[in-house]
């Protein structure tokens, strides 16, 4: 049977992450549910990867393999899945796909935007959706603080522990885009890059707000890069929480 990739928009804010875990409510196991539902089978769905709890995905990919007994094209699975979702959760596309495809491993680059919040007082439809800041940045730092991410760098002071980590764990990345826009009432920031770690996101921005806060010299924040494995300036100082992360595209 053809394998099918599906393209995914969620809101975080009802969900303990997109990864599955025993009792907790969590987009993976969502859909696999719903898939369940039509196929009366367990059908094992895949992501591009996790996103904490929290995080949005406006592009979040992932991919399964239909049994045989079931005939449908892929454009009918999109509102077969969606009956059987909660609104919270939406199938965008879904389409054929080869048989090496793997929604993780197949992907070469990926694009998350995170929002800030600089007005005095946050709407309430802003909430969880944005991190709320209402002690004003400086942009010029902020952009400064934003371009020491981009290339490839070691980011191993921009991830957090999973607890799985080897000795051969790779920190590398490639980031091509790092940079910020004004958004409704405060900006939007884009990373994008060939992969991100654990919390690398939050943790990226994060350490750049401080920056523009003016309690991170910048020379400082430069100096948490492509440290050696000892780490002799620590970690990112400070995590951005979920609500302004948004999964944006994966491309393959």
């Amino acid at each position: 049977m053809p394998k099918l990739k599906l393209t995914i928009a969620y809101d975080g804010r009802h969900f303990s992450g997109w990864q599955s875990q025993p009792d907790h409510s969590t987009v993976q196991d969502t859909i696999a549910d719903a898939l369940a539902i039509i196929a009366k089978k367990t059908i094992p769905v895949h992501g591009s990867g996790r996103t904490d709890a929290g995080v949005h995905a406006d592009g979040q990919v992932a991919h399964f393999t239909p049994p045989p007994e079931i005939d449908m094209n892929p454009y009918n699975w999109v509102p077969a899945l969606n009956t059987k979702l909660p609104p919270s959760i939406r199938i965008l596309d879904c389409i054929e796909v080869a048989d090496d495809f793997h929604a993780r491993f197949s992907a070469i680059e990926k694009t998350y935007h995170y929002d800030l919040c600089l007005a005095p007082i946050l709407h309430p439809h802003m909430h969880q959706r944005a991190w709320h800041l209402p002690r004003q940045l400086d942009p010029t730092s902020l952009d400064q603080a934003l371009s020491h991410y981009l290339g490839e760098h070691c980011f191993r002071a921009f991830a957090a522990n999973r607890g799985n980590e080897t000795p051969d764990t790779e920190y590398s990345r490639i980031i091509t885009r790092s940079d910020f826009k004004t958004h409704q009432e405060g900006y939007r920031i884009t990373f994008t890059g060939n992969g991100f770690m654990y919390k690398m996101v939050r943790l990226l921005t994060g350490a750049a707000v401080l920056a523009a806060q003016g309690r991170l010299r910048l020379d400082d924040h430069l100096a948490l890069l492509d440290q050696p494995e000892n780490l002799p300036q620590g970690k990112s100082p400070f995590c951005a929480p979920p609500d302004g992360l948004t999964l944006s595209t994966v491309k393959y």
